[in-house]
């Protein structure tokens, strides 16, 4: 439940399921996603103009302190089926945000691809900083 009047960053819960299986990220610490489109301008003989954005999926990424190698098996496990010959497997997202007036709101992102864009740099006495990034080819509500 939100203990606020507008959202903050522990009011979403984030599940991540994996071409193989629920990813369990230990230690969210920051979670971004933003829709892509591609954009459309007319400019009419009138000198008016129309605009349209047309969806074209949405990215983002996770920001993670590594609390155990689940992150870097399952971009291991990806790498690998890639290897082999297989297709670039897949997953799904789902974001649930407990609202301000006490309801929740649940995103599903589909055909989600993940990139592990940092695994980290290893340093005495520091948490050891991961970033997650994806691409889903669609978000919905559910």
């Amino acid at each position: 439940m939100t203990s606020t009047v507008f959202s903050v960053g522990r009011d979403c819960q984030l599940v991540v399921i994996g071409p193989y299986g629920r990813i369990d990220l230990t230690h969210v610490t920051g979670f971004e996603a933003r829709q892509l489109t591609a954009p459309i301008r007319v400019d009419r003989i009138d000198g008016s103009q129309l605009a349209a954005e047309l969806p074209k999926g949405w990215d983002g990424h996770f920001d993670l302190e590594r609390g155990n190698s689940a992150v870097d098996d399952f971009i291991a496990q990806i790498e690998a089926a890639y290897v082999q010959g297989s297709a670039v497997p897949t997953g799904t997202l789902y974001q649930y945000i407990s609202e301000p007036d006490g309801s929740t709101s649940t995103y599903q992102f589909n055909q989600v691809v993940f990139k592990l864009t940092q695994s980290g740099q290893w340093r005495g006495d520091q948490s050891v900083k991961q970033r997650l990034d994806f691409f889903a080819a669609r978000r919905i509500r559910v």
